[in-house]
């Protein structure tokens, strides 16, 4: 690497006294803990806003897996939590639908979105790039509350009297777009779209955050080559959102304006009780394109941060260099890319062109190599190394197993011939419950695991963190894994209950199992949220660098205050990922020590850059 290259990194030491100066304020509680600036605090609030939309979402999910285990059963239980909602016994139809609805929104973005992205693109970017903090961190600042504001209006959308938004999460028109269509059509899908448009607009402030930071505030020496994967991961992940969330705002907006300014861009030829609507020229299909422009994108939005932080703990915890650096960057990029064009393998039953469809099938099997490589790679990671079985590491190789075994099913529908049979069925639930779902909730409990120490300054318990991964992990297989046998079989989603159907009798003793298993599931969560606030409070004292990473952010003091580093940003000499080097005295090195000290480990090319780098010290005094 030329001296030119190091010095493509930007290092702001007038920024860094500027910070300094900035500290010297007393923040009172409101400024250090609500309205914060700090890219530490912001992180902690969307993380702690996202669990308990996880814990609100999965408590939707235990509703309707009663009604759907145990449709006799008399449910009247749940008259004074559910009130109207439960009649004679049992749930109303209507409401089944809007909780599987909301079931699907608040875990794909209030969770695995900006609970995910929101909380771990906002700790660890400044962290692991060397910067004081984000590149604007009253946009940050922004970005969580209109996130929060979305939250709350989603929140409300439950209790009012017509129920929230119901037409499942992908809202289609045009159920969606009719107020009169049924009780969830009504006002609560309009705070639906009130509070999509909003979080879009959170979570674009935030993207163009991150990618401005990675791109402008690097410490000296961290080239885009020596970036750890998780800030790669990021970073990717706010560029998919840039160029996909405004497509679903669109999608939105226009579909505000058929409900409630007579537009028609989504309707057309609508008769309700045989009165003909004035609605003509719209189509229904647009929408779903819209939508899955967007919607086919933000898998990736949800997976890429849990992979990116599954790189970086197992290499970590295998004690080895993480295999297939370069082709791991290459991955995630040929993801980004493929992401965006293949969004109608949702659609193969819409009645689309047959030749169109082809295309679309040969795009969606093309996407299945970079995710080969990724998984091969942590294979090879893994393979024959000196493995720490920390929580953490246990729910990176969790997702690996989900990624790999759920991917495998995405192969087959991806073929559109095997797709339009199994469209709609269970085995569509089980899939991308499995590599999308529990995937990327796996990567982002192995990221609290992992920076809980650097977060809170305390360490977790890890007894209860095994514990808490094998619930969770044979959980999450018996639930979902039953959903397959049964998709193949016939048995259709967002149905009701299925006593009236012969055919489906036969599986009724298994789908008593599936809400039993959700139910031990679910239950194990409370396990990691005790953990989680107790540990907070009286967890044991977190040393410097508990894990011996080589990465920036354990050079920062064990609670780092508002700017990071207390005096100069360390300067950067290596990639993240030299662990059990050959001839080195220890199993790390961390990235911020020169090769000029290590030269009985060096390879040969990183010796010929000492000279580089003293020169570079010389020349900045």
């Amino acid at each position: 690497m030329s001296v030119t290259e190091i010095h493509t990194s930007v290092h702001h030491d007038s920024h860094a006294h500027g910070h300094d100066e900035h500290d010297h304020h007393e923040q009172n509680f409101v400024e250090k803990y609500i309205f914060s600036t700090d890219h530490k605090m912001i992180a902690k609030q969307f993380l702690v806003t996202g669990l308990i939309w996880a814990f609100i979402g999965g408590f939707l999910s235990m509703l309707f897996r009663i009604q759907l285990g145990f449709p006799n059963l008399d449910m009247s239980f749940l008259e004074p939590l559910l009130g109207g909602w439960i009649e004679d016994g049992k749930l109303n139809p209507g409401f089944y639908l809007a909780l599987v609805t909301m079931h699907g929104t608040i875990m794909v973005f209030f969770v695995l979105t900006a609970g995910l992205s929101g909380t771990f693109s906002n700790f660890l970017i400044p962290l692991q790039i060397g910067a004081r903090d984000m590149a604007s961190g009253f946009m940050n600042m922004l970005s969580y509350w209109l996130f929060f504001a979305s939250s709350v209006i989603m929140l409300i959308s439950l209790f009012i009297e017509t129920g929230p938004a119901s037409g499942s999460w992908v809202i289609y028109p045009p159920l969606s777009a009719l107020p009169q269509a049924m009780s969830g059509s009504g006002l609560g899908m309009t705070m639906w779209l009130s509070a999509m448009a909003i979080f879009i607009a959170s979570s674009l402030l935030g993207s163009i955050n991150y990618v401005s930071t990675v791109i402008n505030m690097r410490t000296k020496g961290m080239t885009f080559s020596r970036l750890p994967l998780t800030i790669w991961a990021f970073f990717l992940t706010a560029v998919i959102g840039i160029l996909s969330f405004p497509v679903l705002f669109s999608a939105a907006l226009l579909l505000i304006f058929d409900r409630s300014f007579g537009t028609s861009f989504f309707l057309s030829e609508i008769y309700i009780n045989g009165q003909a609507l004035p609605n003509v020229g719209g189509s229904p299909v647009l929408f779903q394109h819209l939508f899955w422009f967007l919607g086919h994108p933000e898998v990736y939005i949800v997976l890429l941060p849990a992979l990116g932080i599954t790189s970086e703990v197992v290499s970590t915890n295998a004690r080895k260099p993480i295999f297939g650096y370069r082709a791991m960057i290459g991955s995630m990029l040929g993801i980004t890319v493929l992401s965006f064009i293949v969004w109608a393998h949702h659609m193969f039953v819409s009645g689309m062109n047959p030749f169109l469809g082809s295309i679309f099938m040969f795009l969606t099997l093309i996407i299945a190599v970079p995710s080969a490589v990724k998984a091969f790679n942590y294979l090879t990671t893994l393979w024959r190394g000196n493995i720490i079985f920390t929580p953490a590491m246990l729910f990176s190789i969790g997702l690996v197993s989900l990624f790999v075994s759920g991917g495998l099913t995405g192969i087959a529908l991806g073929n559109s011939a095997i797709d339009i049979q199994l469209h709609d069925t269970y085995f569509v639930v089980a899939h991308f419950h499995l590599v999308m779902g529990s995937a990327s909730f796996f990567g982002m409990l192995a990221g609290i695991y992992h920076w809980y120490p650097k977060m809170f300054g305390r360490m977790m318990n890890d007894k209860l963190g095994y514990v808490h991964f094998w619930f969770t992990f044979i959980g999450v297989y018996m639930v979902f894994f039953p959903m397959h046998y049964i998709g193949i079989a016939g048995f259709p989603r967002r149905y009701y209950t299925f006593t009236s159907f012969d055919a489906f009798k036969t599986f009724a003793d298994l789908n008593a199992f599936i809400s039993i298993a959700a139910f031990i599931t679910f239950g194990a969560q409370l396990i990691f949220a005790f953990n989680f606030f107790y540990s907070m409070f009286k967890g044991r004292r977190a040393p410097q660098n508990p894990w011996n990473s080589n990465t920036l952010e354990w050079t920062t003091p064990i609670e780092p205050g508002h700017g990071n580093w207390e005096g100069e940003i360390p300067a950067v000499y290596r990639w993240p990922y030299d662990y059990s080097k050959p001839g080195a005295a220890e199993d790390f090195i961390p990235q911020t020590v020169p090769f000029s000290q290590t030269r009985e480990s060096n390879l040969p090319h990183e010796n010929e850059l000492i000279k580089e780098q003293e020169a570079d010290l010389v020349i900045n005094g």
